[in-house]
């Protein structure tokens, strides 16, 4: 027993973080889906995998590794700089990218929403997906809680023209609640940070491609990739929602 309260007791200093990105683009009438997915690693987890990203960017640019951002779509259609490299090449990088993730300690787990624009019409179906992966991702840390392993959670999010209503509709969530209860498991309202400047925020991005790729071009080569690794428990998986 005072094995177990200490092993929760130094929990406490440490929690989960959620990176999280999005992919395809609310406005445009001709894609039909939006994708917000994020990936939770333990805190003490990010340096390795943000270390193992940093080796697969150099291969495009050694001196300056710092310099190439792994982004998905302009990866996949050899955008910006991107078009000078061999799409074999890219594509292998990013998955690599995703296989970081599914080769690290299985503590690691993913959460999306994917959501069809048409079927959640007349909501935001970015404050649709916010709500859902956030609650999940609480609920995660709440089953962790049961089994006396207390962490708390932290939201990083891409900077993007959503922040305004998304720090709002998180505040809502701590305070007033939101369709399932309230959040009880997070430290902070969410944190936007540069994607340019974390690693951790690119593979989100990639995850969120990926589904994106899957839904909406009904491509999953980078999608099964990842598959497995969405949060779930006794054979339910909790961390993937579809909304079609």
């Amino acid at each position: 027993m005072q094995a177990v309260k200490a092993k929760s007791f130094l929990g406490c200093f440490f929690m989960y973080l959620l990176y999280v990105d999005e992919s395809g683009h609310t406005a445009d009438p001709l894609q039909q889906y939006f994708v917000l997915a994020g990936v939770s690693l333990y805190e003490r987890q990010t340096w390795w995998i943000a270390n193992e990203l940093d080796q697969i960017a150099a291969r495009f640019d050694p001196a300056n590794p710092g310099d190439v951002e792994l982004h998905g779509s302009p990866m996949l259609q050899g955008r910006g700089g991107w078009k000078m490299h061999d799409r074999g090449l890219r594509e292998q990088a990013m998955k690599d990218a995703l296989t970081c993730l599914t080769a690290s300690h299985p503590g690691n787990r993913l959460f999306a929403a994917v959501v069809k624009k048409a079927a959640v019409s007349p909501r935001d179906p970015v404050e649709y997906a916010f709500e859902q992966i956030t609650s999940r991702f609480d609920r995660y840390l709440g089953r962790l809680h049961k089994r006396h392993d207390t962490q708390r959670g932290l939201i990083l999010f891409d900077k993007s023209s959503h922040e305004a209503s998304l720090q709002k509709l998180a505040h809502n969530f701590r305070t007033l609640g939101h369709q399932w209860g309230v959040l009880r498991n997070l430290s902070e309202v969410p944190v936007f940070i540069d994607s340019r400047a974390s690693r951790l925020i690119q593979l989100a991005d990639l995850v969120a491609f990926a589904l994106f790729r899957k839904w909406e071009k009904q491509d999953d080569r980078f999608y099964s990739i990842i598959q497995d690794r969405f949060d779930r428990e006794g054979g339910t998986v909790h961390g993937l929602h579809v909304a079609v």
